[in-house]
């Protein structure tokens, strides 16, 4: 069963309406198989259930806290298409995850990020990044992230808890990702590339920066061949479950431009350290592509353990 949750938090009230037959269908047909019944779990006990009109205008976008509370519950927001004004809310029976350890950095990918072909940056472009994720591909013309959806991220990113890796080549923007990060927890949402390896490119970076802070879970809901190809596993529902409420026990790590900007900083680090070391040698003036560049760095910090 698919559900449409709304909630009001500190004293309102929150709904769980059920879709009508004909509402949702096609969403249905795609998920029903991989999802079950929405856990009611601490973060919604507090809440007042009561069903509302089918008819009922939906909000323009969804409550901070209500997304907070369903991405810690293990919980995420889709539509059926950019123009659905309805958001189900989906908890998949095998749920896809990268463990961070286990990320496979392959030597084309290792010998992209040591080229530096693309910029890489964090957060300055979340609005684009998330448009051109929902944008049509020829193997997908539909999309789940619906305008309802692309608004209620917006705002999240301004709240401080969704954020962006963007690739840049030539001052364009060519790839990238988004997703949601709190505790030691970070839940991938979708990435783009509109040319080779941009996307690998900024997953990696993402690893790298959530190692250096810290995060225990990297979230990628669905396991599709390329998130297989890059060292994602499935699991059981239960074990997401448990791996989740794990990542938010204890201290927070650093929200990821906060990791982003450390990452860089130990990058440029290791890239004074290692010019300082050929100083006087025969490597001195070695090329961007040499050791001390970022993307050298990254690939360095990724082959290592993968």
């Amino acid at each position: 069963m698919l559900y449409q949750l709304s909630y009001t938090p500190a004293g309102g009230s929150a709904s769980i309406r059920c879709a009508a037959p004909w509402q949702g269908a096609a969403h249905a047909a795609r998920v029903a198989p991989r999802i079950v019944r929405k856990r009611r779990n601490s973060c919604f006990r507090r809440a007042l259930l009561y069903l509302r009109p089918v008819h009922a205008p939906p909000p323009p976008q969804l409550p901070i806290d209500l997304l907070m509370a369903a991405y810690r519950s293990g919980i995420f927001p889709m539509a059926d298409s950019r123009e659905d004004p309805d958001v189900y809310w989906i908890e998949p029976r095998e749920r896809a995850i990268l463990p961070l350890e286990g990320f496979r950095c392959s030597r084309s990918l290792a010998r992209t990020l040591r080229r530096d072909r693309f910029a890489v940056t964090c957060n300055r472009a979340f609005a684009d990044v998330i448009a051109a994720c929902a944008a049509p591909r020829p193997e997908h013309p539909e999309s789940w992230i619906s305008e309802r959806i692309m608004a209620s991220y917006r705002a999240l990113h301004h709240a401080g808890h969704a954020h962006s890796i963007e690739c840049w080549l030539d001052n364009r923007l060519v790839g990238g990702l988004y997703g949601v990060g709190f505790g030691r927890a970070f839940c991938g949402e979708s990435m783009f590339s509109r040319t080779r390896d941009a996307s690998k490119v900024a997953l990696a970076w993402l690893v790298a920066a959530l190692r250096r802070a810290g995060v225990q879970l990297l979230d990628c809901q669905f396991m599709t061949g390329h998130l297989a190809s890059l060292g994602a596993i499935e699991i059981s529902q239960q074990l997401y479950v448990e791996l989740l409420e794990a990542a938010q026990s204890g201290a927070d790590a650093p929200p990821l431009p906060e990791a982003f900007a450390a990452l860089g900083e130990a990058a440029a680090g290791a890239g004074a350290a290692a010019a300082a070391g050929r100083a006087g040698t025969d490597e001195a003036g070695v090329d961007e592509a040499g050791a001390s560049s970022p993307g050298y760095f990254i690939a360095q910090s990724l082959t290592q353990t993968s």
